[in-house]
């Protein structure tokens, strides 16, 4: 029988067990540097890769909100040391290179006909491409943009070569060596991976053992099915039943059931303790790996939280790429804003924060803080606001910045 964990004071302790295993407990979890920004992917498991640019994009936030002094150069120096390396999690995703082997699986499948964007790969301008990169090095998509005169072998065309570029990606014939911007270099494996590691095809029980651990490291506690979030792999998850019904029966893992009936999974002694969280504001990506599990969020948290970019305009409440507000152990509001980069000014389009969380004295001070700290993020000089609710915080926040 699972553990019941049905009153308030059982879901804060859960909460912060979850913020202190995201890193978010804190100022500085994992240090300052290029160095903190290598523990802290290690740690958490991926770093999701976003076009969305209002803002800084989600990869280069997510480092920032547990890194404070992380810099956006830091992401492609971390991609040239070969310490992460970029696919596929349940997203475009940075992945620490340790980890690289249990990419291997879903590479296999592609290359074995599993779909992932595009059918009917054009086999023979893969082979020209393979060719083209073993011999001139790493070939950018701009590399195969139209010229004034048609190249033969199908160059002058470069949506198919695109999209051979990307088939070849996806099953593991190629990786990406560089990036500028969202312009990507591609490249030979052996001459990205980093020496060392381990590129042996694992098990499913070697995945789902990996997993398991990884998302006990980095939630703490875990639903069967967020384990293997958004991986429709159906012997992975077999084995997963499996590991997890042994773990049980030998008591290294406990059950516990929440107040709306949901059931997690930890290890016996991660529940015994109440982790303190700082008196800070943490203004998170809509990305981020502590609020990308929508039901989880809503179970843990109450937070019924959406993206709204896509949405209808006219269905919009928060606005188009609204931010989460997380403020010691609990979700206070979100916030929509835009990076007026020329100007070099970060406008807050709607800041929303829900009327009981303004009891605590010290929100104020938190969110300011917090704010004055993502403008300069963002690398603004000006902060403005257009629309904030309730009536009193848009007062408290005027005067504050006055």
């Amino acid at each position: 029988m699972p553990l019941k964990f049905v009153n308030n004071k059982d879901l804060q302790r859960l909460r912060r067990i979850a913020i202190a295993q995201q890193g978010l407990a804190h100022k500085k979890p994992f240090g300052q540097g290029i160095s903190a920004a290598k523990d802290a992917i290690a740690h958490i498991g991926y770093v999701q890769i976003d076009t969305i640019s209002v803002v800084q994009r989600a990869h280069h936030h997510v480092f920032w909100s547990r890194v404070p002094s992380f810099k956006t150069s830091m992401t492609n120096q971390l991609l040239r040391d070969r310490s992460i390396f970029e696919y596929w999690t349940h997203a475009a995703a940075f992945i620490p290179m340790s980890h690289y082997r249990y990419t291997l699986p879903y590479k296999s499948s592609v290359k074995a006909g599993k779909r992932h964007w595009f059918k009917n790969p054009d086999r023979k301008l893969m082979a020209a491409l393979i060719k083209r990169i073993e011999s001139e090095g790493p070939i950018r998509s701009r590399d195969l943009e139209p010229t004034k005169k048609r190249v033969s072998g199908g160059w002058g065309n470069w949506k198919p070569a695109k999209r051979a570029l990307e088939q070849l990606y996806f099953q593991g014939d190629l990786m990406v060596s560089a990036r500028d911007g969202f312009q990507k270099s591609y490249d030979l494996p052996e001459r990205v991976i980093a020496p060392g590691t381990d590129t042996t095809m694992p098990t499913s029980q070697e995945f789902a053992s990996y997993l398991l651990d990884q998302q006990l490291t980095c939630h703490g506690m875990v639903t069967l099915k967020g384990i293997t979030y958004q991986r429709r792999d159906a012997s992975l998850r077999n084995a997963m039943k499996t590991l997890v019904q042994q773990k049980l029966s030998a008591r290294e893992l406990v059950e516990i059931e929440i107040a709306d009936g949901s059931k997690y999974l930890c290890q016996p002694n991660a529940i015994e303790s109440m982790p303190r969280v700082g008196k800070t504001l943490k203004i998170l990506s809509p990305f981020d790996n502590l609020v990308i599990q929508r039901e989880r969020l809503k179970a843990l948290f109450n937070f019924d939280y959406q993206i709204e970019c896509y949405v209808p305009q006219a269905k919009r409440q928060h606005g188009y790429f609204c931010l989460p507000l997380l403020y010691q152990d609990r979700f206070v509001g979100q916030m929509d804003c835009k990076t007026h980069r020329k100007q070099r000014r970060l406008e807050v389009k709607y800041l929303h924060f829900t009327p009981h969380s303004l009891s605590d004295d010290a929100l104020l001070p938190a969110l300011v803080d917090a704010l004055v700290q993502f403008k300069n993020f963002q690398d603004c000089d000006e902060l403005s606001f257009a629309a904030i609710t309730p009536k009193k915080l848009k007062q408290a926040i005027t005067s504050a910045f006055r």
